[in-house]
């Protein structure tokens, strides 16, 4: 019986290590893999108040979020439409542009090729998807007094219309900070890798998200360098009247959260507005006072009030290098 045995005992430690060794080799990618950028990079958007409420989102869903909302503004649709457009996207798909979804459903909205709402990959473009929301939303009569279920019915012709509403406290809270009302309210962790930003590409997504006047001066902005390999870019808020400090303001913070929460996908190193900053070397503090302006008043502004050279001026974005 010994004799039988001892293999038998041999070959189930054997096969004990070698599962052993498969599970400390897989804990060992996983660590290897956050350490050096593999993690999920992850965004919070909190109230302005302090111990308020927060909101958190993956990098992919903040970047979608952000997108539309910039799409939204720029078609100059109310806060309100934002919020019932980002509850939508919320509730069909998590706000994933997925590929696939209820028969031939598509992308952030779950929009159907087969019922007009165009070809597969215009739904997939996430700036293409929110603009064709919008154009439904803007054809619902009183929209912004609707309960916020309704109206996103009224676009969707969802089976499970109730659904939208659990996503109302998080679509506002997001509303908000991507439409710049709430100022330096989003944050974003950032793990990049070492990759560098393509400024061509960054300037063509200001574009598309904010229309061609986003970037005056022949569309390239002002930077360090030349249009081809610019390493950052100052976005112009336009100065305006003292009594409309508080719009120049929200359109610096509205391009300011859109860019952070783009960082990753964009390959964004840093992000100033309104005497505050925000980078992925320093990203676990969120926005903070710039350096340079420790002690005067720039940093008054990223509350969203104080005097016009405290809001206006420009959104000053680096890119990775």
């Amino acid at each position: 019986m010994s004799e039988t045995a001892s293999p038998v005992r041999r070959g189930r430690l054997l096969r004990f290590a070698a599962a052993f060794l498969v599970l400390l080799a897989l804990v060992g990618y996983v660590v290897v893999q956050y350490v050096n950028g593999g993690g999920p990079p992850r965004c919070v958007v909190r109230t302005a108040e302090d111990g308020g409420t927060s909101y958190e989102l993956s990098a992919e869903q903040a970047d979608n979020a952000a997108t539309i909302s910039a799409v939204g503004t720029t078609r100059g649709m109310p806060q309100r439409a934002v919020t019932i457009a980002l509850a939508t996207a919320l509730q069909e798909s998590a706000l994933r542009n997925i590929g696939h979804g209820d028969r031939d459903s598509l992308g952030l909205f779950q929009q159907r090729p087969s019922q007009g709402w165009g070809t597969p990959e215009q739904i997939l473009d996430p700036v293409y998807a929110a603009g064709k929301f919008y154009d439904h939303l803007a054809e619902v009569p009183g929209y912004s007094r609707l309960p916020l279920t309704v109206a996103a019915q009224r676009v969707q012709r969802s089976g499970f219309p109730q659904a939208y509403a659990k996503h109302e406290p998080d679509a506002t809270l997001l509303a908000a900070a991507l439409t710049g009302r709430a100022a330096a309210t989003l944050t974003c962790e950032s793990r990049q890798g070492g990759r560098s930003g393509d400024p061509v590409r960054l300037r063509s997504e200001l574009v598309r998200a904010f229309g061609s006047d986003v970037l005056p001066r022949g569309g390239a902005g002002r930077g360090s360098a030349g249009a081809q390999d610019m390493t950052e870019l100052a976005v112009p808020v336009p100065s305006t009247a003292a009594a409309d400090d508080e719009g120049a303001s929200r359109r610096g913070w509205e391009l300011a959260h859109w860019a952070v929460a783009r960082a990753d996908a964009l390959r964004i190193a840093e992000v100033s507005y309104g005497g505050r900053v925000w980078s992925t070397a320093q990203s676990g503090q969120g926005w903070r006072e710039e350096p340079s302006r420790a002690g005067g008043r720039a940093g008054a502004g990223a509350s969203g009030g104080g005097t016009a050279d405290q809001v206006t001026g420009d959104v000053r974005i680096r890119l990775a290098q």
